[in-house]
């Protein structure tokens, strides 16, 4: 058949054992037969990992120093520091927690990985995409998600990792252009849709038996509005009659729930279940800010799709570019490493599978020190009222009078009442989703709350780079505190996005004499 014949630098066939030819060109035929009608779906898969990638280092480049840096929110060092205390070695300690960052993890170096990273992305994201490329793009960002802490402990983190991890072996192994002569190795795509069954069916898993409103129909009803970033649209969606909310709980259902087990049907089933998945990622991105989590889970249900389908969606002129005719079968070395990458996720989901069959399911969790197969889940529980920390300073007062305290507006969070939610998804401010979970807990929980107070009272420029208003620009205030709110969403017929109502305070008001500010840091090893 085309594509299949022995290169001319093959090692000719023993003249003598006609079978075994024919069996050692079965795997060949097996692999070109099947493959061959995959090559759009290799170029868009890491054409879309590669943009994913790209959003991801751009939030390193923009917010890695004021968060996790020597003078950040949590710093790496001294958590790495406190990891390698707590091991009998720093190799146990590394085998543990792998990053590149025990080699050193100054400024710079965050600041020069994450800028190595986008470069590296930048040209994933332009097609020059080979396993060394995307094995350098992997191992970069492993390292900050395992010492970004706090701010790096959610589901689309690991979710990029595993996706990443598959994708070095899809890709061309040396050759750094779109069109690669051979055809893409087709275990590695069925990892692609296990993956995506592993995603969606954790996250409708989770929902069912989770929160009690998952089953009754009513999440939609708060979800809109307590959510960690909503934005313009999520406070139309809200205002949506009940049978509309109960409706979209309905689909997430059927989407989640059912249609991952089209991921293995037949072809025509298989595009179905792919482009619902699509369908409801692109209905998801609508409705709030979920940071790339749903661009990259469209991404990867791209891998439910052929040629076939694909080039009736992509560009003519691209189509004819991409597709060889004629392409090489899969080098024998290329097989193995397929099949052994195959047989490695098998064993390593077995701990997936049961935290998936189990009724104390976990949510977006690792279960090896690389995260090569993961769980996932999102929104197990729905908050029926959203509660926001609203951080205030103020200066100095005069004798005889009470301070005036002034509000810090983040650029995401909710915080003036009068001022729209802001649209950003696939982009992220970590910082404000992190204020999210602080609405949700106790300062005692959250921290890094404390030391983001004392960087207020610094005014420490990197921090304050995270905010997109400073009611202090000339000299930072004497005291800071933080109060929590109830936001609820307006309607039509009222001003603003926000009513908003006190519920008491976070934390009391610090200064930076304060011996409790001085004593916390210190015991956090912040000072």
């Amino acid at each position: 058949m085309a594509g299949t014949e022995p290169r001319p630098d093959a090692e000719a066939p023993d003249a003598e054992a006609p079978d075994a030819e024919a069996a050692a060109l079965v795997p060949q035929r097996w692999f070109a037969e099947r493959a061959a009608n995959l090559q759009l779906t290799r170029f868009v898969l890491l054409r879309g990992i590669g943009f994913i990638y790209l959003v991801a280092f751009t939030i390193l480049v923009r917010q890695v120093l004021p968060l996790i840096g020597e003078h950040g929110l949590m710093p790496a060092a001294g958590f790495l520091e406190r990891v390698r205390e707590a091991q009998p070695s720093t190799w146990s300690a590394f085998s543990n927690l792998p990053s590149l960052f025990w080699l050193g993890c100054s400024d710079g170096a965050l600041i020069a990985l994450a800028w190595l990273g986008w470069l590296l992305s930048l040209a994933l994201t332009l097609g020059l995409a080979n396993a060394p490329l995307l094995f350098c793009n992997w191992l970069l960002y492993e390292s900050f998600v395992h010492v970004g802490q706090t701010f790096y402990g959610y589901g689309w983190d690991i979710l990029l990792l595993e996706a990443g991890f598959l994708a070095v072996f899809l890709a061309p192994v040396w050759r750094p252009w779109p069109r690669a002569r051979a055809v893409p190795p087709l275990p590695v795509i069925w990892l692609f849709r296990w993956l995506l069954f592993r995603l969606m069916f954790g996250a409708g898993l989770i929902k069912l038996r989770g929160d009690e409103c998952w089953r009754d129909l009513t999440c939609l009803l708060y979800h809109y509005e307590t959510q960690p970033n909503p934005h313009p649209l999520s406070w139309l969606l809200h205002q949506a009659p009940p049978w509309f909310q109960k409706g979209g709980v309905l689909v997430n259902h059927l989407v989640e729930v059912v249609a991952p087990f089209g991921l293995f049907g037949p072809r025509r089933v298989r595009h179905w279940a792919g482009g619902a998945t699509v369908a409801f990622q692109v209905m998801l991105i609508l409705s709030g800010n979920l940071s790339f989590l749903n661009w990259l889970t469209l991404v990867l249900a791209l891998a439910c799709f052929d040629d076939t389908l694909l080039a009736r969606l992509l560009p003519r002129a691209l189509v004819q570019h991409m597709v060889l005719p004629d392409p090489q079968p899969l080098a024998r070395p290329r097989q193995y490493v397929s099949l052994a990458l195959f047989a490695l996720v098998a064993l390593l989901s077995i701990n997936p599978v049961a935290n998936l069959l189990s009724s104390r399911q976990r949510m977006n969790s690792g279960f090896d020190p690389l995260e090569l197969v993961n769980t996932y889940g999102a929104f197990g529980s729905v908050s029926r009222e959203r509660h926001e920390v609203v951080l205030e300073g103020a200066a100095a007062p005069a004798p005889g009078t009470a301070p005036t305290w002034l509000e810090y507006e983040f650029p995401c969070k909710p915080g003036d009442p009068l001022r729209a939610p802001c649209w950003i998804t696939p982009y992220h401010y970590r910082l404000d989703w992190q204020m999210w979970f602080a609405g949700l807990s106790r300062a005692e929980h959250e921290p890094w709350i404390v030391n983001l107070a004392d960087k207020l009272l610094q005014g420490d420029g990197a921090v304050l780079g995270l905010l997109s208003h400073n009611p202090f620009p000339h000299a930072p205030p004497r005291y800071v505190r933080a109060t929590l709110y109830r936001y609820r969403f307006t309607h039509f017929a009222e001003r603003g996005w926000w009513h908003r109502e006190q519920v008491g305070p976070y934390l009391p008001v610090l200064a930076l004499d304060d011996p409790r500010l001085q004593a916390f840091l210190r015991g956090q090893g912040w000072l």
